[in-house]
């Protein structure tokens, strides 16, 4: 990344760091140039490359490539500076600083989330939950985020799903049908309550005999 970031006055400026002496920064003599080049070592690719040494400047141009365009929580960050053989001290140091200036928000990313996989693409609460989850979100962060839909906002959107895909089936067996709409909105993460009765209405407002649609499926 060629622009660099203006941290605050109380941001901590390069230096050796946490993991100095342990692989970063050394093998300045002839011996240890031609051994760490043999070997394709990640400090020497670094090198080549042109990118800091130390691991905290280091983790903090990860970051911000990272972050560029894209919010990410601190667990994908801590994951992607992991792999990258980051030592844990700095890494915990830049993350601990990205979050304290509001480049990590998790509170914000599962906000965010919500909005725009529910609305976007009609996901339910339990689909949203595991999401977050997966992308290491705080169990209490996401009650919180996910606690933005009420039951009545999540059926509304099971029925607009139902109502974009029911074209769809017509010519289908009400039984086909009902399986179709309902596994649809299943992967969603709609109960299996929700998305009996939904599929009901939809279906008898078409003139679908619906009796015996009761039981679960």
């Amino acid at each position: 990344m060629t622009r660099r970031t203006e941290w605050p006055d109380s941001a901590p400026g390069p230096g050796p760091g946490p993991g100095a002496g342990s692989g970063f920064g050394e093998g300045t003599g002839r011996r240890s140039r031609s051994r760490s080049s043999d070997s394709g070592s990640p400090s020497s690719s670094r090198a080549e490359k042109g990118e800091p040494r130390d691991p905290v400047e280091q983790a903090r141009n990860i970051c911000l490539r990272l972050l560029t365009g894209t919010p990410r929580t601190r667990k994908q960050l801590a994951d992607a500076l992991r792999k990258r053989e980051i030592p844990d001290e700095a890494a915990e140091e830049v993350l601990s600083r990205f979050e304290d200036v509001g480049l990590i928000d998790d509170a914000a990313f599962a906000d965010a989330w919500v909005e725009s996989r529910h609305h976007g693409r009609g996901l339910a609460r339990r689909a949203l939950v595991r999401e977050l989850r997966t992308k290491g979100v705080d169990a209490t962060v996401i009650d919180e985020a996910v606690g933005q839909l009420d039951s009545e906002q999540e059926e509304a959107t099971a029925r607009e799903l139902v109502a974009r895909k029911l074209r769809s089936t017509r010519g289908l067996d009400r039984d086909r049908r009902l399986r179709r709409l309902a596994g649809m909105l299943a992967r969603k993460g709609y109960g299996e309550g929700m998305a009996l009765r939904v599929v009901r209405r939809a279906l008898e407002e078409e003139g679908e005999d619906t009796e015996g649609l009761d039981e679960p499926f």
